[in-house]
């Protein structure tokens, strides 16, 4: 048996799956099995996946049902101890598989790696403006095993068809309900204390397009984000919390202000950078500097900043006043 499984749904794919198969064959890890998992395609696609002609391809056929579900029968079919993702758009770097592996085993539970994002223009593959910040956010600022689990709460800080993971991973299972499926898993696989890691150059092309399901399904809209976002963190590092201080008054801040108090938590203070809101009070709770903020004193710290540049500068300030991100101090988005 391989000790690699590789699992790949596709749902309509035709146009994109010879391509995405391809570069997993060309792989210069060998040792493994490609499961894909045919979701009820009504194109080409069955055709044009039993043309390839490889042994370790293994098609298999079922009524569509949706993306999560056709990862678990993926999974159900899977053999190998460690599993990877694939998505039928994307397209693997010669290394992937080898690279991921090698970081895996150095005591990791799951692995992912950067990425480029790009577009098809007038031919050619280009980066997408819209998504550059993400994918800085991606492949900058959560590189380290620590910063993948601290800003976890901001946004999925691994690009889902870059996942390797060993097997007690997928065995949580994605989920029937209206969370992002692969945002849930990781989530839920955090809080039950598995390691993060990432491959620090790009292993994977994302290819972004009006036809991916992260732009026209429910369960990746911005509003479901957030609802798995904040359930998962209310019952996470929230969890048996009473009083939390807050950084942010904008357009950010109050929305999360609102919700903690709608949860029953006591915000204590709030923290903004803007000198008009300063001395004032929004929603009951007092707006002061950060100039003013006490030196940590066991109260948890929600930051919900969005502006560009800002976490930098504000994981510096609370540092300095004895703060531990992932502990005592979270960002939100």
């Amino acid at each position: 048996m391989p000790q690699v499984s590789v699992v790949l749904p596709v749902w309509n794919g035709a146009h994109v799956i010879e391509r995405a198969i391809n570069s997993l064959l060309n792989q210069t890890y060998s040792d493994f099995e490609l499961i894909v998992v045919n979701d009820g395609s009504t194109d080409r696609t069955t055709d044009v996946v039993e043309a390839i002609r490889d042994s370790r391809i293994r098609a298999v056929r079922q009524p569509h049902t949706g993306v999560w579900q056709a990862m678990n029968r993926g999974l159900d079919e899977a053999t190998g101890t460690v599993i990877s993702r694939m998505d039928a758009d994307d397209v693997c770097h010669p290394t992937r598989l080898e690279k991921q592996l090698q970081l895996l085993n150095t005591g990791y539970d799951v692995v992912g790696s950067c990425v480029r994002i790009l577009t098809k223009t007038n031919g050619q593959f280009v980066p997408v403006p819209s998504l550059q910040r993400y994918a800085n956010w991606i492949n900058r600022e959560t590189l380290s095993p620590e910063a993948i689990l601290a800003l976890r709460f901001v946004e999925f800080p691994l690009v889902n068809p870059t996942l390797m993971a060993h097997r007690s991973y997928w065995d949580l299972r994605c989920t029937d309900d209206d969370f992002p499926e692969d945002y849930d898993l990781m989530l839920r696989a955090a809080a039950a204390g598995m390691k993060f890691a990432k491959v620090n150059e790009p292993l994977l092309d994302w290819i972004d397009s009006a036809q991916r399901l992260t732009r026209n399904h429910p369960r990746y809209t911005p509003d479901a984000f957030m609802q798995c976002r904040r359930s998962r963190f209310l019952e996470g590092p929230l969890a048996g919390v009473r009083r939390v201080d807050l950084w942010g008054a904008g357009q950010t801040g109050k929305p999360w202000l609102l919700w903690l108090q709608a949860n029953g938590l006591e915000v204590r203070t709030v923290y903004d950078v803007n000198p008009r809101k300063t001395g004032h009070l929004i929603h009951n709770v007092p707006v002061q500097g950060p100039n003013n903020m006490p030196t940590a004193d066991g109260t948890l710290l929600v930051i919900a900043v969005g502006a560009a540049g800002a976490r930098p500068l504000i994981r510096e300030h609370i540092l300095k006043h004895g703060y531990t991100l992932g502990q005592d101090a979270w960002f939100v988005a």
